[in-house]
């Protein structure tokens, strides 16, 4: 498989909230050829200390669109334990609002996307990034 006739996917996150990278938040990666194609999962990855994802698996020939799964609820639920040792809950009831996030792009052969995502507990964004 040639890195000219494939697309690749990287991704980052940042908590916003924190202003710091999101560690160990598993990350999902699924392709399909075409808008009316069935998803077919790659296999997946977790956020590194950097909030990197490192080593997720190539595109298959012919993708044009990628889905990123983000399992969000379980890095907020450490963060929030972590946070109640030093101070009582303030906000919430305990429920985290986005316990997933699931972005969808489409993709051209030959192109890198580095897809990173901004988050806080209520709130999130995406963009192309470089």
């Amino acid at each position: 498989m040639s890195t000219d006739t494939t697309a690749s996917v990287s991704t980052h996150i940042l908590d916003t909230s924190a202003g710091r990278p999101a560690e160990g938040v598993a990350v999902r990666l699924s392709a399909r050829p075409g808008r009316h194609a069935a998803w077919r999962e790659l296999g997946g990855s977790a956020t590194d200390a950097d909030g990197r994802c490192k080593d997720l698996p190539a595109l298959p020939e012919g993708t044009t669109q990628v889905r990123l799964d983000f399992e969000v609820e379980p890095y907020f639920l450490k963060k929030k334990a972590e946070a109640q040792q030093d101070a009582p809950a303030h906000r919430d009831s305990g429920a985290v609002f986005f316990p997933e996030v699931a972005i969808t792009f489409a993709v051209t052969a030959g192109e890198h996307y580095h897809v990173p995502l901004l988050l806080n507990p209520f709130g999130y964004s995406v963009y192309r990034g470089s």
